[in-house]
Parts: C-alpha cells; sequence; structure tokens
C-alpha cells in the first residue's frame, strides 16, 4: 500500500508541473493572439472611418 501511495503521489506532482507548463503556455498564447486581433480592430476600425463608398458606376 505504501508503495502504491508513493506511486500515485509521484503520477500526481508529474500533472500538477504539466498542468502548470501548460497554463504558461496559454497564457502566453492568449497574450499574442490578443495583441493579433487588437492589430485587426485597429486596421478594421481605420478603413471603416476612413473610407468611402463609391458606387461601382463611379470608379
Amino acid at each position: 500500500m505504501d508503495t502504491f501511495a508513493r506511486h500515485a503521489q509521484d503520477q500526481y506532482m508529474d500533472v500538477v508541473v504539466l498542468l502548470t507548463a501548460l497554463s504558461g503556455k496559454l497564457k502566453s498564447a492568449n497574450s499574442t493572439y490578443t495583441d493579433y486581433d487588437d492589430g485587426a480592430r485597429q486596421k478594421l476600425d481605420a478603413v471603416l472611418v476612413g473610407g468611402q463608398y463609391v458606387a461601382p458606376r463611379q470608379r
């Protein structure tokens, strides 16, 4: 029983370490996507604010 408990504790600690590493990667990815989305939003806003509709016959 003691051997099983030590093995289970080792497995638990391994999962904790893996989840901690995954958490760091997800936070980093979130920051990257947030920055990208902000850039895309700014470009779209610039088109919407500064753009002007021109009818096809007037082009």
